[in-house]
């Protein structure tokens, strides 16, 4: 199954959806489609969707992909490579209205640079992203929380004690 998540953010992502649903009605995606579709007022005709899922739906969404695509924001990011997901990471673009900056453009560039995740900034190439993403083999996203979390309590315990 493929996942699309879009957020919870105020801006619409209308070209994705649009964009997955042309290839859904065209035949270049076969598989099952969810989308969490946010504040979008695209209509997807070729898939289902959901403006909004709770965390348990959310996970559940989640545990049944295998792709995910995403727009640029961190947390969906994080999220679908922590539990081995294989990403495509779409930026929200200021010139579309979908965001006040074009700060996701970065964010996927680091992420694509480690090899965590594809991008595809051209939604005229998800089609040909999709076909990729079978071949590709990612880095395995290692948290650093525990970590500094210990540094965080040893710092505490040696001000305290």
């Amino acid at each position: 199954m493929i996942f699309i998540t879009v957020g919870s953010q105020k801006f619409q992502f209308n070209r994705l959806l649009k964009a997955v649903d042309e290839l859904v009605a065209n035949g270049e995606i076969a598989e099952e489609v969810f989308a969490q579709s946010g504040v979008c007022d695209y209509v997807p005709a070729h898939y289902e969707y959901k403006p909004f899922l709770n965390r348990d739906e959310f996970e559940s969404m989640m545990d049944k992909a295998s792709i995910v695509i995403t727009h640029g924001g961190t947390g969906a990011i994080i999220s679908a490579i922590k539990d081995g997901k294989k990403v495509i990471a779409v930026p929200r673009l200021k010139k579309y209205g979908e965001h006040v900056d074009d700060h996701q453009l970065q964010l996927i560039s680091e992420f694509t640079k480690s090899n965590f995740i594809s991008s595809c900034e051209n939604l005229s190439e998800l089609g040909k992203c999709l076909k990729e993403l079978e071949k590709k083999e990612f880095a395995i996203y290692q948290s650093n929380t525990e970590k500094y979390l210990d540094s965080i309590i040893k710092y505490i315990d040696k001000e305290v004690n």
